[in-house]
């Protein structure tokens, strides 16, 4: 078994709890804790065919198989957080073998042990703002042609201004909702906006923010965000969650966070090397 490539999901201390029973791995199976000095990795086996460095990176190329993956990745870091404190790795991170995983561990021992420590009890929440698409007016009929030209540039204005104002009630909800929920939370993270075609969503993406939250203020933190829905026509305001805190993961978060160079929790992007 130690020749198998392992893909690595995060890092936990040792705990007594149970995973769920219907939690799998890539491989089908429940994961496996690789315990080493104190710290526990959250592992399946997976084939080289699949998870070698060159294989690997051509199916970073394709969609269905990386959400696939990013399903499962997120499914055992999802169940793991209902039982323990789990530090998420980033997705496709790929070991050798079990000695290569205790190397993964002793190399970010440092990190992952105070990431632990600060993240202990808490919980991460995003909250994504939009502004809708607007027409600024009824949209006329298929059939219905304007009347003459200055009926038709009539109708565009109304529609560019409409967008407009759209954008704007967007961005001073985005701002307004941005700063009193940083005021709720002890940690927070602003993405990059996410394009539509990544999203799946209608509008444009204005807000794409993460909040570190306790664990037991969740209630309170969703309240607050709900609150602020219905304050502007043509915005639509999301909060998901709570999730393992995958913004808040990384040594450099440690100061509470900041602008992300990265979109909405990063991605897979090039594979980790494998160790």
């Amino acid at each position: 078994m130690n020749e198998a490539l392992w893909y690595v999901y995060a890092v936990v201390r040792p705990f007594e709890g149970e995973l769920p029973e219907d939690v799998r791995g890539l491989d089908g199976e429940p994961p496996r804790l690789i315990a080493h000095r104190g710290l526990c990795a959250a592992a399946s086996p997976v084939p080289p065919g699949d998870f070698d460095a060159g294989p690997l990176r051509a199916h970073l190329e394709d969609l269905d198989w990386l959400a696939a993956t990013a399903r499962a990745h997120q499914a055992v870091v999802a169940a793991l957080s209902s039982v323990t404190c789990a530090i998420p790795l980033r997705l496709a991170t790929v070991c050798r073998d079990t000695s290569g995983v205790q190397r993964l561990l002793d190399a970010g021992r440092a990190g992952f042990e105070a990431a632990l420590e600060r993240l202990d009890g808490r919980v991460e929440w995003g909250v994504k703002v939009y502004a809708e698409a607007a027409s600024g007016e009824p949209a006329p009929a298929p059939q219905a042609k304007p009347a003459s030209g200055r009926e038709y540039l009539r109708r565009r204005l109304g529609q560019r201004q409409a967008r407009e104002d759209t954008w704007r009630q967007a961005g001073a909800l985005s701002r307004t909702l941005h700063q009193e929920l940083s005021g709720h939370a002890e940690a927070q993270r602003l993405h990059r906006p996410q394009s539509a075609r990544i999203s799946q969503q209608p509008g444009e993406n204005v807000l794409n923010a993460a909040y570190l939250v306790p664990r037991e203020r969740g209630a309170e933190f969703v309240a607050l965000v709900e609150r602020h829905r219905s304050r502007a026509a043509g915005v639509r305001v999301e909060v998901t969650g709570p999730w393992a805190p995958y913004s808040f993961a990384g040594a450099a978060d440690a100061d509470g966070g900041g602008a992300d160079e990265e979109a909405d929790g990063g991605g897979a992007g090039e594979p980790d090397a494998i160790r």
